[in-house]
């Protein structure tokens, strides 16, 4: 026959998403002198009609009187207790629990020097560990039999959103300095976050911010600044920005317009060839593949091309 009242009571672990988790008593009685083991990276914790009793650390306990003060005391086992006794008993997961995500669900809006209000959207990730077992238990216990990392990392990073858009307002950083200077900026958010986080007996380990996203309209901008920097030839570069115009302009006005900038450029590029004194065979044979580019990109028609041709051909 099966005992009506329970000697042995171990936290087995159902799920390693788990931070708390009520041990299952069938509502049965706990003997005096029951076996109590704690694994490695778990605490349990003894409630006495609601209210929060014993707290034992990994090992083997024998769950007597003297082992249990508190417990005795709100019983009022003056004498020890020779009886099966009632006590719910939970265990909570006491490791670090690693890379939760957090990332703000809507853009933060920042004020910038060059850009004026900007919004932006930052990602991350957080690690955490139940430091404080009584301030946990107490904030959790009475409302689940079990509690995952889950639900805990959705209260915590809903937190964590807005302090971050906090501090950016408080540190006046322009966009420049978030996009370039991301582990600092997590550096300076950290502080703001701890004290929430030990409320709930939470250990906030580390906080990293991965990556912040710009406006495109801004990303555009250093886009733009970028491949000037990277630009040696200026000629070159005005070439190819004419060229991009040519092919993203949709109108025939505008066609014509980047048509005749091209062209102007590109025949007193030609011109200039013919003056020019030294390398004079290269540059001619420049002058003539920039006039093939120009005929075949229809800048030029097919008599002007010729002629031309036939001029710097003559020259050589």
């Amino acid at each position: 026959m099966k005992s009506p009242f329970i000697d042995i009571i171990e936290g087995i672990t159902p799920d390693p998403n788990l931070l708390m988790w009520k041990h299952e008593d069938a509502d049965k009685e706990i003997k005096n002198g029951a076996k109590l083991t704690v694994r490695e990276s778990q605490v349990a914790v003894f409630l006495n009609e609601g209210q929060l009793a014993d707290t034992f650390l990994p090992g083997l306990h024998t769950l007597a009187t003297e082992n249990i003060p508190i417990l005795s005391r709100l019983k009022g086992w003056k004498y020890g207790f020779n009886s099966p006794f009632k006590a719910d008993v939970y265990f909570i997961n006491t490791r670090q629990f690693v890379n939760l995500k957090w990332g703000t669900p809507a853009p933060v809006l920042m004020r910038d020097p060059e850009f004026g209000q900007v919004r932006i959207r930052a990602f991350g990730t957080f690690d955490i560990q139940v430091k404080d077992i009584a301030a946990f238990f107490r904030q959790y216990a009475g409302s689940y039999k079990t509690f995952s990392i889950f639900e805990l990392q959705h209260e915590l990073r809903d937190f964590i959103a807005p302090k971050f858009g906090e501090v950016l307002a408080q540190q006046n950083i322009s966009v420049k300095d978030v996009a370039g200077n991301v582990t600092e900026l997590g550096r300076k958010v950290e502080p703001y976050l701890r004290p929430y986080f030990a409320q709930f007996g939470i250990e906030l380990v580390t906080f990293t911010i991965t990556c912040v996203t710009l406006p495109e309209e801004v990303s555009a901008h250093y886009d733009r600044i970028t491949n000037m920097n990277m630009v040696s030839d200026m000629d070159k570069y005005t070439r190819f920005n004419t060229a991009q115009a040519i092919g993203e302009k949709g109108t025939a006005l505008n066609e014509a317009t980047a048509n005749t900038v091209a062209m102007g450029i590109m025949m007193n590029q030609v011109q200039q060839g013919q003056s020019s004194t030294p390398s004079f065979t290269d540059n001619i044979a420049g002058r003539l593949q920039q006039l093939k580019t120009l005929f075949e990109n229809g800048l030029i028609d097919e008599s002007e091309y010729k002629a031309k041709k036939a001029e710097l051909i003559e020259k050589l």
